[in-house]
């Protein structure tokens, strides 16, 4: 019997590094100090262009006592269902943005996360990963 999850492991980390390649390219074309708005059009053009399927404002539903509510979560980028991108142009990453996208990733169903804040000088300064 083959086991496939060595492959699917290989294939996701695939996707992410081409992520995070688009978002480095947008911040090395954009620079810091823009609003997360832009970031987000911007970053979604990239993945566009090489191809990678997603989805902008993607809602989240609260499951709650058995029946899905839609109470406006959105999740700024997602990728399928593997990976969740939150964007942000702060000073820096406070655990509140933390609680956020491990709370996204929970309700989602969806085990991996990337805080992308854009407002530092090189993105691998403002990128996280959260896996749970």
């Amino acid at each position: 019997m083959i086991h496939h999850e060595g492959h699917e492991e290989k294939a996701f980390e695939e996707l992410s590094h081409q992520v995070i390649g688009c978002a480095i390219e947008v911040h090395r074309a954009l620079g810091p100090g823009l609003l997360e708005s832009t970031y987000q059009r911007c970053l979604s053009r990239e993945l566009e262009l090489n191809q990678i399927e997603h989805i902008c404002e993607a809602p989240l539903k609260v499951e709650y006592k058995g029946i899905r509510l839609d109470c406006g979560y959105r999740v700024d980028i997602q990728i399928g269902n593997e990976l969740i991108l939150e964007l942000k142009s702060v000073q820096k990453i406070d655990p509140i943005h933390e609680a956020q996208i491990l709370t996204y990733l929970k309700l989602s169903g969806i085990k991996t996360g990337l805080i992308l804040n854009f407002n530092v000088t090189k993105l691998k300064e403002g990128m996280k990963r959260y896996v749970i």
